[in-house]
């Protein structure tokens, strides 16, 4: 199976389903990006590690709860990125594809 690239990804949108053969954290993105926000969080929100975290942090800071977002940045290793959350969304669907 060849691998998908951020335009592919984005243009998967369009569709009802995620793409076959995705992790979770790029499904948990995908319905993110169809605005299915509560969807997207009940993927990650009892998932360990800390991919999961990075993805939970991103959902809460869309969410508005900035305090839950750090907490659980802090959780993934990492603080708050100072770009958009849609640089953000783009750069966590760029690293889950590789």
């Amino acid at each position: 199976m060849e691998k998908m690239d951020l335009n592919e990804f984005k243009q998967s949108l369009q569709e009802t389903h995620p793409p076959k053969y995705v992790d979770i954290y790029l499904e948990s993105l995908w319905y993110e990006g169809k605005g299915n926000w509560k969807k997207a969080h009940d993927l990650v929100d009892d998932l360990p590690g800390p991919d999961a975290a990075r993805v939970h942090a991103y959902l809460h800071r869309v969410e508005g709860d900035q305090a839950n977002a750090d907490y659980w940045y802090r959780r993934a290793g990492t603080t708050r990125p100072s770009g958009t959350q849609e640089e953000e969304w783009e750069q966590l669907v760029t690293q889950y594809l590789k």
